[in-house]
């Protein structure tokens, strides 16, 4: 069920709408394509859409997509599809936090645009490695199964 939820973001709490129904085909395509990859990976753990993970003492956030590691729990992958009504909060300020907390891989899908951004941590912080759009291959090397055509990922 789509309903609003809040994220604590340096001890401020924001409130989020509830996502739009396209917004929520996204995300339930891309945990299914997920789910089917990280199936036989013991190391990783997709978690359910949305749950709250706590990035730091008073930073709380609830990623569209998060897949952590299965030993620790630390987040390894954040997905955050952005939304028309308040995109700055995934754009501006999570983006600054998961940068300053080393989240090792972003992903920003844009329903606006129908793309991905991809962003891998390096030493001197998040690095865009690439805007994906149309027949494009989505891939991670952290998880080997998993592909999707970027055009699919947004067929709706």
């Amino acid at each position: 069920m789509t309903r609003p939820y809040e994220e604590l973001i340096e001890g401020a709490t924001f409130p989020r709408c509830a996502p739009v129904a396209r917004h929520e085909q996204i995300c339930d395509r891309l945990h299914r394509e997920m789910a089917a990859s990280v199936a036989g990976l013991a190391a990783m753990q997709l978690l359910p859409t949305r749950t709250r993970i706590q990035i730091a003492r008073t930073t709380a956030f609830c990623p569209d997509l998060a897949l952590v590691a299965a030993a620790t729990g630390k987040l390894v992958l954040a997905v955050e599809i952005i939304s028309r009504d308040d995109h700055r909060v995934d754009t501006v300020n999570k983006k600054e936090i998961y940068d300053q907390v080393r989240v090792p891989r972003l992903w920003m899908i844009d329903p606006r645009y129908d793309n991905v951004e991809v962003y891998h941590s390096t030493e001197f912080g998040l690095q865009l490695k690439g805007i994906l759009g149309g027949r494009e291959v989505l891939a991670e090397k952290l998880v080997p199964q998993f592909k999707i055509v970027v055009m699919d990922l947004f067929t709706v």
